[in-house]
């Protein structure tokens, strides 16, 4: 499929859970799932919320209240998702909160990482990071039992993960990176795919605190960037993807450079 015809195509049966799927990115990829045809589950700890973007998405989309820190909703949730898909063909491990609720101002003044209070260092890195942990333990397993599914692992810049200022924020990604390639290793030799999905540069989106939002328009990415990938990792045409750290900014040259090994190969 060329990046071209990304839009148009039909995930009719596909069942997806998206975490996080209220705003920003995870928003954007559960409406690009929904208008491919796939049934969506999105999530947010805030179940009135979820419900309500999953109205406004349509009616493949279904909302869940998760609190992906808590193994307890985290259970719950799942077993809510299989029964209302009666299954599950992919999770998208998105959820997560930004530097804001550290340091508002994090953008103009970067705070030192002596100044960060653990509750907030605590709160970032459980959302990101545990919470991937937790809800891919949660879904692998039902997973392997059925025969197959893929692990879709959002991810941040390298960059980021490093950045002045960005404690925990760029901990928490390079954590979720270490996490992502973990589960690819373990789960090599198995009908489970899982890959990481990263938008490429800072995106339009509520974790850029407002009054920066006018000044860095110009470098900012739209969410929508991440539905052409996400559409095309959930499609038969990434039948057998995996271990793959794919960025949304350049997805349609990768895309093209893979078909065009894989003609030549």
């Amino acid at each position: 499929m060329s990046a071209s015809e990304l839009s148009t195509a039909q995930l009719s049966g596909t069942r997806v859970l998206v975490t996080g799927g209220t705003s920003g990115l995870g928003r954007a990829m559960a409406q690009a799932l929904v208008q491919a045809g796939a049934r969506v589950a999105l999530t947010s700890r805030d179940g009135e919320r979820a419900q309500a973007t999953a109205a406004e998405l349509g009616a493949g989309a279904v909302g869940i209240e998760l609190d992906v820190r808590d193994p307890t909703s985290v259970s719950a949730a799942v077993d809510g998702v299989y029964g209302m898909l009666e299954g599950l063909d992919v999770l998208v491990n998105n959820a997560g909160i930004g530097m804001r609720t550290v340091n508002p101002r994090f953008m103009t003044e970067p705070q030192p990482f002596w100044e960060v209070a653990p509750a907030g260092f605590g709160d970032v890195l459980e959302t990101k990071a545990t919470g991937t942990f937790l809800v891919a333990r949660e879904v692998v397993p039902r997973m392997l039992s059925a025969g197959g599914g893929r692990i879709v692992t959002i991810s941040m810049n390298e960059q980021t993960m490093t950045r002045r200022g960005f404690i925990p924020y760029g901990p928490s990604g390079a954590a979720v990176e270490a996490l992502a390639r973990v589960m690819a290793a373990d789960l090599a030799d198995t009908p489970v795919t899982a890959n990481i999905l990263l938008p490429g540069g800072a995106t339009a989106t509520g974790m850029v605190p407002a009054e920066m939002v006018e000044e860095l328009r110009d470098n900012l990415l739209d969410p929508s960037i991440m539905g052409p990938p996400i559409v095309w990792l959930a499609s038969p045409d990434a039948a057998g993807v995996h271990d793959e750290r794919i960025t949304a900014r350049d997805f349609a040259e990768w895309l093209a450079a893979r078909e065009k090994g894989t003609r030549e190969g």
